[in-house]
């Protein structure tokens, strides 16, 4: 059974349970975000890429407006509740500035294979070593869902597209760690030219090998 809810689309994906912050200046947005405050409404993120809308997206629920200015701008913060698929698309809703569709709930598991959410933070935090990146992540492997770190393990915009759309944990994680031992090798490979790259033209302080007595 669908339902219509309102969108507000843009150029990323945006995953359940993740925070987003976002600068509000468009009219038809403003109106959105004022009814989403004033009759507790949701919206939905349908990613555009390519100038295409996806019929797949995150529903969203407003949880402050943090700033307002008096031009009627403003900043807010949400959160990411749920997915859903669009299956009729309005580029204005009926007497409405925004856009809207007609959409389907999809449901979705987070239940955690703990063992294989072990490696993946081994992966990501031997990739994180490789690039000197310090990012905080999650302690405890029994507690997050991939959706939560489908940000920081280097996707493509496509790929946490298709990651959005899966929707079993189980299937996520192997997706996350396949991509992740195909990453690593390809960054510390990368690492090592550059590091080959930058002792060019240094003067290098290296111990000549002992040779033997026949050559």
């Amino acid at each position: 059974m669908n339902r219509f809810l309102p969108l507000f689309p843009l150029g990323l994906v945006v995953f359940p349970g993740e925070s987003l912050n976002l600068h509000v200046f468009e009219p038809r947005y403003r109106q959105l975000i004022n009814e989403c405050e004033s009759d507790g409404i949701t919206f939905g993120i349908p990613p555009l890429f390519e100038k295409k809308l996806a019929n797949f997206g995150t529903e969203v629920q407003l949880l402050e407006i943090s700033k307002r200015h008096s031009d009627g701008r403003m900043y807010i913060k949400t959160k990411g509740i749920g997915l859903f698929k669009i299956d009729n698309f309005y580029h204005t809703a009926p007497d409405k500035l925004y856009a809207g569709a007609d959409v389907t709930d999809v449901s979705y598991t987070t239940e955690p294979d703990v063992m294989m959410n072990v490696k993946i933070l081994e992966y990501i935090n031997e990739l994180y070593s490789v690039m000197k990146i310090n990012k905080e992540l999650p302690d405890n492997p029994a507690i997050f869902s991939t959706y939560t770190l489908a940000h920081h393990v280097g996707f493509s915009i496509h790929q946490e597209l298709d990651f959005l759309q899966t929707t079993e944990e189980a299937d996520r994680q192997r997706i996350m760690i396949d991509h992740l031992e195909h990453m690593i090798p390809i960054v510390k490979e990368a690492e090592e030219m550059r590091v080959k790259v930058s002792m060019n033209g240094h003067f290098k302080d290296m111990i000549p090998p002992d040779l033997p007595e026949n050559i």
